[in-house]
């Protein structure tokens, strides 16, 4: 069985940061937890009447820092939870949040569901395997255990195919130390224009509400009714049902462009390195690992501490721009572990210790995770939950505060 441990500091902005060092020493991520909360906020205003916003907080709230994020989106009106791992909604409990959490992901050992019960999280069972684990250690305890039925609607990945959902639906609702406390499936082709209203979506939405109608029809309690991701949120709300879980758009990302302005989003994240070193270099000189750039004049390059080990996708090598006084800076060479360079020629102000930006607002201009997805051939998902934890996440205050 998993064993309680101490608290994780997660909402501590220097977590990863060593003894007297400053937090925005090379490089870092900034998060404005009020953007947050008016998201959350805005995407609540937005929901049908009698739904609920779950906020989606796995992989440390999207690379956000999972605690503070959830914490705010509860102040924004978000009523629940949703991570993927066990390991996730013990570390929410840990950080003192009494909200209802699910666990999405699909839980097998009993020792796994032991440890949901004892810390108040609610599992995700795709079949009745889990089903009677649940039955038998909620029995063995004394007290009932609530969990969600996935059905699979179009994915093929986790979930009792719809098919079978009324069956055990049914069966479900004959152990008596089992609560069901919410049905659902997931779409997987909701981001996608469909402007006549068909196509994958609205065969999964057929099939869901065919298990809801069967599962009606013979008198059973569902608990919570809930289909849509970002995309679904955003795009209709007779996808809403009782319940919505929302990733993405919380964290001010739209999961597509015609869907970016149903609800006004605040982006939450930006990211930004400081400059350690300048060189002068003449034109004809080959620049980084393989020599992939080659200056075409006489050059002032500036060496930027942050690399694709921290999360700066190697892809984005001599695609990538930065933000430096409200002026766009071209990223030259191949991107390294640790360090990037970029061509400051025309921005003579640049000087070491400068800061530029590499996700965000900077004077006027903004850099998304849209863009580097579109530019890196993947999703701006990936782009924010691929910075990792040797950079420091600061609040915005915080970042206030320090200037």
């Amino acid at each position: 069985m998993l064993q309680p441990r101490q608290p994780l500091p997660v909402e501590d902005p220097q977590r990863f940061v060593a003894p007297g060092l400053h937090p925005r020493q090379r490089a870092w991520v900034e998060v404005d937890e009020t953007a947050i909360e008016h998201n959350a906020r805005a995407l609540g205003r937005w929901l049908a009447p009698d739904s609920s916003l779950m906020a989606v907080v796995k992989a440390d709230g999207y690379g956000h820092g999972a605690a503070p994020v959830a914490r705010a989106a509860m102040a924004g009106g978000a009523t629940s939870l949703g991570v993927a791992t066990l390991q996730e909604g013990i570390e929410l409990r840990q950080a003192g949040l009494e909200a209802p959490v699910l666990v999405m992901g699909n839980l097998i050992h009993p020792e796994e569901l032991r440890s949901c019960l004892e810390w108040d999280l609610m599992p995700t069972i795709s079949g009745m395997r889990e089903a009677l684990l649940c039955q038998n250690l909620a029995s063995g305890s004394g007290r009932s255990m609530a969990l969600h039925l996935k059905l699979d609607t179009g994915m093929a990945r986790l979930g009792v195919d719809w098919g079978d959902g009324v069956r055990l639906l049914q069966a479900l609702l004959g152990l008596d130390a089992v609560l069901l406390a919410g049905v659902y499936s997931h779409l997987a082709d909701a981001d996608a224009p469909d402007p006549g209203g068909g196509g994958l979506t609205a065969l999964q939405q057929q099939r869901f509400e065919s298990v809801l109608r069967g599962a009606g029809e013979l008198g059973l309690a569902t608990g919570v009714r809930h289909l849509a991701n970002s995309a679904g949120t955003l795009r209709c709300r007779r996808l809403h049902y009782d319940l919505v879980r929302v990733g993405l758009a919380l964290y001010g990302q739209a999961p597509a462009e015609h869907l970016s302005h149903t609800v006004p989003l605040q982006p939450a994240m930006s990211v930004r390195a400081r400059v350690c070193l300048i060189r002068e270099v003449p034109a004809g000189v080959g620049v980084s690992y393989g020599h992939r750039y080659t200056t075409r004049r006489p050059s002032r390059l500036a060496v930027v501490t942050i690399g694709y080990a921290d999360g700066v996708p190697r892809l984005l090598s001599n695609q990538l721009e930065v933000l430096f006084a409200g002026r766009r800076l071209a990223q030259v060479g191949a991107i390294t572990m640790d360090q990037l360079l970029i061509d400051a020629t025309e921005a003579p102000q640049l000087e070491v210790g400068s800061v530029v930006t590499l996700l965000g607002d900077g004077g006027g201009e903004r850099i998304t995770p849209q863009d580097w997805a579109q530019a890196s051939g993947t999703i701006p998902w990936e782009i924010l939950c691929g910075f990792k934890h040797r950079l420091p996440r600061l609040r915005l205050g915080e970042v206030a505060r320090d200037r």
